[in-house]
C-alpha cells in the first residue's frame, strides 16, 4: 500500500492511459459497430458477406493475436504508427497508444456489431417495411426507423462490449504502454514484499470504472424505456 501512496502520481497517470484508450476505444467501435451491422442487414450482398467475414473471423481471434499483428507483423508490411506523436499534459500517445487503439477498437467492434444486430432484430420487420413504403431509401429506414429503436434494445450487450474492451486495455500494457497493468506490473517487480495490496489498490481502480460504465448504461436505459 505504501508503495502506491510514494507513486500516487504514477498510479494515477497509468489510469489516465486506460481511461484514455476506453474513451477512443469506445467511440471508435461503436462507429465501425454501427457501421458493421449496416452491412450486415443490408440488401448488399457482397457488403454482407464482407461485414460477416470480418466479424466471423475477428471475433474468433484472441486479442492478443491481433496486437501481435499490429505491433510486429503490420510494420513489416509498411502498416505503422510511428508517425503518431501527439502529447497532451503530461501524456504522451505515441505509436504504443496508437496500435493499442487500433487493435482494441477492430476487435471491440465485432461485439458491438452483434449487441446491435440482436437490437435490429428486436424491431419489428412492419417497422422497415412501412418505412420503404413511404419511399425512404435503405439509408433512412436505418437511421431514421431501424437503429434508433435498435440502439434502445441493444444497450445491454453493447454495454458489455464496452466493459469487456475496458478490462481489455490491460492488454496493452504487455505491449509497451504505460497503462495501469503495466504500472502495477512495475510497482509489483520493485516492491515484492508489498504486493497484495498494490494488487488490490489497482483491483479496485478497476472496479470503480467498470461501476461509472455500468451505472452509464443502466442511466440511458432506464431513460430510453421511459422516453
Amino acid at each position: 500500500m505504501q508503495a502506491v501512496l510514494d507513486n500516487l502520481d504514477e498510479v494515477l497517470k497509468g489510469f489516465g492511459y486506460t481511461l484514455f484508450l476506453f474513451l477512443v476505444c469506445a467511440v471508435a467501435s461503436l462507429v465501425l459497430g454501427t457501421v458493421l451491422v449496416a452491412m450486415r442487414v443490408g440488401p448488399i450482398a457482397v457488403l454482407r458477406l464482407l461485414a460477416t467475414t470480418y466479424v466471423s473471423l475477428v471475433r474468433n481471434t484472441p486479442l492478443v493475436l491481433i496486437f501481435i499483428f499490429f505491433h510486429f507483423a503490420a510494420p513489416i508490411i509498411g502498416i505503422n504508427f510511428r508517425w503518431v506523436q501527439v502529447h497532451i499534459g503530461t501524456f504522451d500517445f505515441t505509436s504504443a497508444f496508437a496500435t493499442a487503439f487500433v487493435a482494441l477498437s477492430l476487435y471491440t467492434a465485432c461485439f458491438v456489431c452483434e449487441g446491435l444486430r440482436s437490437g435490429v432484430n428486436a424491431v419489428p420487420m412492419g417497422q422497415a417495411e412501412a418505412a420503404r413504403a413511404i419511399g425512404l431509401p435503405f439509408g433512412g429506414v436505418m437511421t431514421q426507423v431501424v437503429l434508433p429503436q435498435a440502439m434502445r434494445a441493444s444497450v445491454p450487450p453493447v454495454a458489455s462490449a464496452l466493459i469487456a474492451m475496458l478490462k481489455n486495455t490491460s492488454v496493452a500494457g504487455v505491449f509497451f504502454l504505460a497503462e495501469a497493468l503495466a504500472v502495477m506490473r512495475g510497482l509489483t517487480n520493485d516492491n515484492a514484499s508489498q504486493r497484495l495490496g498494490i494488487f488490490l489498490c489497482f483491483a479496485v481502480g478497476y472496479i470503480i470504472l467498470v461501476e461509472i460504465v455500468s451505472l452509464i448504461s443502466l442511466s440511458l436505459e432506464r431513460r430510453w424505456r421511459t422516453a
